[in-house]
């Protein structure tokens, strides 16, 4: 957290620039610009303000690749890439603080959010079909509404803690860019827009996904009560591993939706434990709980316990669903993928951490492909079965 007066004079805007992506050289040069003369507890304020303001960049940038034109050192060509967070600075200035409230800039929440769903939808579909795309694509679009609604009643809770803490100081409630009442409002135009595609579906889901609201307002809170917020954030974020099912089949088989909904409950509890050691130093300044704090220097044994408790819910979830081949196969590299998480983890390193939290979007991609893959082999099983029956 940033001292209550930073030395040679960094504000909220040094925090800020450092978001774009040419400051990484600056970052790196830093330490190397520190007055010379400067020692004692002046240099080592200074110092301490280079790491903060580092690993906000990381913490910022690490899956941000920019949209502009890369010149390579070796070949000279250029490359051209897009990110969320580009899209969003290219946004009218108005607009931005909105876009960055509802975290457009960062869509790894949106994704961890949304792949359970996907979940839940293929394992749904008929035996050698592919999932139902215009489903995929009403839960992607309800996904990314309901995570941004998440996000700024989350930003209205904490505006307090989050003006004590540097990763959080620059979000535009905290910041005063947007005051607390625009932000309810713009919470009643996300809700609206997310009522309108939960419309799109049956009566049954509808129930279904209107009971979630309530953890999506309490979640928040959890941090100032227990110091497993994150089993709570659990349940909310993988809603949509029993909403997914019901969209397709018109109500729950809890033989599968449940052991599926456990599993992403454990998935949650491995990934934001990971991302909460980011914040421990100042969750304790701040006075709020995790299961970071919690769990501390037996991190590795309770996630590996997760992991566990995780692919056992996946591999009941395929018995019952009928899974085959392919996706007991892709279930053994997603254990492979979950056990170099937490057997490289370094816990007391941010940017690791980040690195390892990111990486789940890829995990939760493979698992995907194997409930696809295994769906489809359905269909080349049964073909087989029928030609033994008719061959006798």
């Amino acid at each position: 957290m940033f001292p209550a007066k930073l030395t040679c004079q960094c504000t909220l805007n040094t925090l800020k620039r450092i978001h774009h992506p040419t400051s990484s050289p600056c970052l790196r040069i830093l330490p190397n610009v520190l007055p010379q003369k400067t020692t004692g507890r002046a240099r080592g304020d200074l110092q301490s303000d280079v790491s903060v303001l580092r690993r906000v960049y990381y913490s910022q940038s690490a899956i941000r690749p920019s949209f502009k034109l890369h010149d390579t050192q070796h070949y000279g060509r250029r490359t051209f890439s897009v990110s969320a967070a580009t899209i969003v600075s290219s946004a009218p200035a108005g607009v931005q603080p909105y876009l960055r409230l509802m975290r457009l800039d960062k869509p790894i929440g949106t994704w961890l959010l949304y792949l359970p769903c996907t979940w839940s939808i293929a394992l749904a579909a008929d035996p050698g079909c592919l999932p139902d795309l215009g489903m995929l694509t009403v839960f992607g679009t309800g996904a990314l509404l309901m995570r941004g609604a998440g996000c700024t009643i989350n930003d209205m809770w904490d505006k307090d803690y989050d003006k004590k803490v540097s990763r959080t100081a620059a979000r535009p409630i905290a910041s005063g860019e947007i005051s607390p009442m625009q932000a309810l409002v713009f919470l009643g135009g996300q809700l609206s827009l997310a009522l309108g595609v939960l419309l799109c579906l049956n009566y049954y889901s509808i129930a279904l996904g209107a009971a979630s609201l309530s953890l999506v307002i309490t979640y928040p809170l959890m941090k100032r009560i227990t110091y497993w917020p994150q089993f709570v954030l659990g349940l909310t974020f993988n809603w949509g591993a029993l909403l997914g099912w019901s969209a397709v089949k018109g109500s729950c088989d809890w033989s599968v939706c449940l052991p599926l909904y456990f599993s992403g409950v454990m998935w949650t509890l491995i990934y934001d434990t990971i991302y909460a050691h980011q914040d421990k130093e100042d969750d304790v300044k701040v006075g709020v709980k995790s299961t970071a704090l919690r769990l501390q220097e037996q991190t590795k044994p309770w996630l590996s316990g997760f992991t566990l408790a995780m692919m056992s819910g996946l591999v009941l979830a395929g018995v019952n669903a009928e899974q085959t081949l392919p996706y007991y196969a892709v279930l053994s590299t997603v254990a492979v993928h979950l056990t170099n998480q937490i057997y490289t983890l370094d816990i007391n390193s941010p940017e690791d951490c980040w690195k390892k939290f990111v990486s789940n979007r890829n995990l939760g991609l493979l698992l995907l492909l194997g409930i696809v893959a295994g769906n489809l082999w359905k269909e080349r099983r049964e073909t087989l079965l029928q030609n033994e029956e008719e061959n006798r």
